[in-house]
């Protein structure tokens, strides 16, 4: 198992500096994001719809440019050192699960032959080693969302990026997912920014957690769950935990009334 470094003695990973984005239209969804994220945080953006979670991940995965200001990473980013996991599990319908954990090195060049071994152990690492000739019309929800959490984390990257992945799943199956969640990061020792609208989940997940408002997106508060890993059912159950998701409540009310 990876060893994450306490909180202190964390070196910086990547930085957003002052990020703005506006969309046309002249719809500004995030107004002077500034975020230090350290290898192995656990970081939540927690807040209302339309404050630009989501368009933050997509920014530092990437996949859109900032109208202003800068998201450097600390070292030179390579292929394979990000991770990302959607709202829905965005499967391919006519490969199997493991030509679907594939997909990161198949797109790096690389054949499955010489990577089917990392293509098992991911699959091992999410329970589902014995359905990797499955198809994902033979999957539950929560096993698809597993697949693509196996497919994020193939290749080991440094940071996963999850946009509410298990926002649709029934409250059994995401507390499920949460636990595993947490044992998966462990092991692979990675960093993650994880996007969602819930404070119990949050709290539960996180070390950091980033409140955000809307209209414009923007952060105004971060909150320490200077709680220690592993959490399970005893954390969840915790006056800690209340106290955790107290605070979060209220920061997050804040949230919404800013953006009122």
């Amino acid at each position: 198992m990876a060893q994450i470094a306490p909180f202190a003695e964390r070196d910086d990973l990547m930085r957003v500096n002052a990020v703005d984005k506006v969309f046309p239209g002249n719809v500004q969804a995030l107004r002077a994001m500034s975020l230090t994220v350290r290898e192995g945080d656990f970081i939540s953006l927690l807040g209302p719809s339309g404050c630009g979670k989501s368009t933050a991940l997509r920014l530092i995965a990437g996949l859109s440019e900032p109208t202003t200001g800068r998201i450097e990473w600390a070292t030179p980013r390579a292929q394979g050192d990000l991770g990302v996991v959607f709202q829905e599990p965005t499967l391919m319908p006519w490969a199997t699960v493991a030509q679907n954990v594939y997909l990161p090195f198949r797109l790096e060049g690389k054949s499955y032959a010489a990577v089917k071994d990392e293509i098992l152990e991911a699959l091992k690492l999410v329970g589902l080693e014995k359905f990797q000739n499955a198809y994902p019309r033979e999957l539950s929800g929560g096993m698809k969302m597993r697949v693509s959490i196996a497919r994020a984390m193939v290749t080991q990257p440094k940071l996963i990026l999850m946009d509410e992945p298990f926002a649709a799943l029934d409250e059994i199956t995401r507390f499920k997912l949460n636990n595993d969640l947490l044992e998966m990061q462990a092991r692979i020792g990675c960093t993650v920014i994880f996007v969602t609208h819930s404070v119990f989940e949050s709290v539960f997940l996180s070390d950091r957690i980033v409140v955000m408002a809307a209209r414009p997106g923007r952060v105004i508060d971060e909150l320490h769950v200077d709680e220690p890993y592993p959490r399970g059912e005893m954390f969840r159950t915790s006056s800690e935990y209340v106290a955790h998701c107290r605070a979060a409540s209220q920061a997050l009310e804040q949230a919404m009334e800013a953006a009122a």
